[in-house]
């Protein structure tokens, strides 16, 4: 089973690694990858032509925000009313099974959120957990509404919104739905396994997070600050810096069911099983 809506990648100085267009490929899961015009010819190399489109610009310097917009437009395009975006530096997608986390080998983890999210009107951003929230050892709920989406997004086409900015971007976003009321969520029965920002080469590591010899990720949280000052404290984990968003106010934004909407009762794989490859499901 593969996700309805389309699928792209935003990627930049990453065709070596190009982990996320890895996994996708191992999934079967269409997609089309975004690259700027100076690098088809490494991308083409390795991914096939067809996959790729070129965007009209290179080095703008705003990181991958002018991207994300042409993507956006590119979607609506096609007559989709939401589309993925994902990052270019997953490493896997997997599903939470008795606190197991176990790799799923189809695109079913993508339908299931479009499945959920199409029954609501006001749900304007969905997405997958990230693996590093997911303790094994924690009981973790099935989802979560209104906090931010991160890396892989699924995206409502007809929301009043675009990108702006340079750093924190999915956060920015999320931040601007849910303050006028719209819904987010955030499936945690299916996470992805990201590399953590500035630990991989390309992307925006070298033309934003490192520029000057600043320390990116304090440039990142007082960005965000200054975007929502309301509800983002700057503080100190983990021997770096980092945001603190308050997500709090947002509780009471609801979902609204479409009318008409019938769920059956019971539980619907959706066709998915547990299977073991050398020895391990």
């Amino acid at each position: 089973m593969n996700p309805e809506y389309p699928v792209y990648i935003v990627s930049k100085g990453r065709w070596e690694s190009r982990l996320t267009s890895k996994v996708l490929e191992r999934m079967a899961v269409p997609y089309r990858i975004v690259v700027e015009p100076q690098e088809l010819e490494q991308y083409s190399a390795v991914i096939d032509p067809s996959r790729i489109l070129v965007l009209p610009f290179s080095n703008l310097g705003l990181g991958s925000v002018p991207a994300r917009n042409w993507i956006w437009e590119h979607s609506r395009s096609l007559g989709a009313e939401r589309h993925w975006i994902l990052d270019d530096n997953i490493h896997w997608f997997a599903r939470l099974h008795d606190n197991k986390k176990i790799l799923v080998d189809s695109g079913t983890c993508f339908r299931i959120v479009e499945e959920f999210v199409d029954r609501y009107e006001n749900i304007a951003l969905a997405g997958l957990q990230y693996e590093m929230f997911l303790p094994a050892l924690q009981k973790n709920k099935p989802y979560q509404f209104n906090t931010r989406i991160y890396s892989c997004i699924l995206i409502k086409n007809d929301i009043p919104y675009r990108w702006r900015g340079r750093y924190n971007e999915d956060t920015d976003l999320s931040l601007r739905v849910l303050k006028d009321g719209w819904v987010t969520f955030l499936i945690q029965q299916f996470m992805c396994k990201k590399i953590t920002t500035m630990h991989m080469k390309g992307g925006n590591t070298e033309s934003l997070y490192k520029l000057d010899n600043a320390d990116g990720r304090l440039l990142m949280a007082q960005s965000l600050q200054r975007q929502h000052p309301d509800v983002v404290k700057i503080t100190r984990k983990w021997g770096r810096w980092q945001h603190l968003v308050n997500y709090k106010p947002f509780r009471g934004n609801k979902p609204i069911r479409k009318p008409g909407i019938d769920v059956p009762p019971g539980t619907n794989e959706f066709g998915l099983a547990l299977v073991e490859t050398n020895g391990r499901e």
